[in-house]
């Protein structure tokens, strides 16, 4: 099975080179820039106890795409897509599968769109790496896994097909019939716990260490749920248990992604993560008045850079 990863960052680099370290056939699409580094240099993992291997790649770009491809991994940013989508284009045929690993879900709406649902799987990546200044990726937390699952109940790639390509071994792989669901308890979790870290500039625990914490962070994770459960995903008894955990405790440096680019001066996935559960509980009638704060606030800063 021929495999595309779109973006060589820290989520699709790193699950990228895991497949290929299993043998699978990859290539990396990537900028033309990005392409001569990674065929010069190839892609560098750091593991947590700061071991670094370099893993020989295949980049192109989009210039030398063909139809061929079985299986393409779209790991962009969601302000990206629009322009990965173009890119990619040249690369899906008849029975070309499409899995993104984006956050929130509105990408998948312009996937089905563009592809057909039989066409578009959804996808959780779960994994805690970060890209250094020369491009490498830097591995940063033990967590590493990938889910997946079709949104139509007759893809042209079977999910069986599907799972046998990404189950290779360097990461926990699963398979799954509710995807959906998979991707708004994802949602809940990293909505809520990034709009707390970005609106107050700080870790979970220490937002929660401080007086009024704990009842501003149970309100963005009540908010975030309510969302969910009014579009007909609330989260299981167990994932809101865990969800509610993380967000309340006092001694936690829990940040998000979206935090650290914030950080760093990086744009940020505002639009995708937080405007999104906006404009959905705007829609369904459920108000989220802690969220629409949070994504002013990322306005704002997203103004000024």
């Amino acid at each position: 099975m021929r495999i595309l990863v779109v973006g060589a960052g820290a989520v699709g680099g790193y699950f990228g080179a895991r497949l290929v370290q299993a043998g699978r056939d990859v290539d990396f699409l990537v900028r033309p820039p990005r392409a001569r580094l990674l065929a010069e240099r190839g892609l560098r993992l750091t593991a947590l106890d700061g071991d670094t291997e370099t893993v020989p790649v295949s980049p192109v770009t989009a210039d030398r795409l063909a139809p061929d491809y079985d299986l393409v991994i779209v790991a962009v940013k969601s302000y990206g897509l629009d322009e990965a989508l173009k890119d990619l284009a040249p690369a899906v045929g008849p029975r070309t599968v499409l899995v993104p690993f984006l956050n929130g879900m509105r990408h998948l709406d312009t996937l089905v769109e563009r592809f057909g649902a039989d066409r578009v799987y959804g996808g959780v990546s779960l994994v805690q790496t970060r890209l250094d200044e020369e491009g490498g990726i830097v591995q940063v937390g033990p967590l590493a896994e990938l889910a997946y699952g079709p949104l139509s109940e007759h893809p042209v790639l079977p999910l069986d097909e599907v799972h046998t390509a990404l189950d290779c071994g360097g990461y926990t792989a699963r398979a799954s019939e509710h995807i959906r669901q998979r991707m708004w308890d994802k949602w809940v979790f990293l909505a809520g716990l990034g709009a707390c870290n970005c609106l107050m500039r700080a870790p979970v625990g220490r937002i929660n260490s401080v007086p009024g914490g704990q009842e501003f962070t149970a309100g963005m994770v009540a908010e975030a749920v309510a969302v969910a459960t009014a579009s007909g995903f609330a989260p299981s008894e167990a994932t809101l248990e865990r969800t509610r955990t993380m967000a309340s405790d006092t001694t936690a440096t829990t940040t998000t992604s979206m935090y650290w680019d914030m950080t760093q001066g990086n744009a940020v996935e505002a639009d995708h993560i937080i405007g999104d559960l906006v404009a959905r509980g705007r829609e369904l009638g459920v108000p989220t008045p802690l969220f629409s704060l949070a994504y002013t606030h990322l306005c704002a800063y997203s103004a000024g850079r």
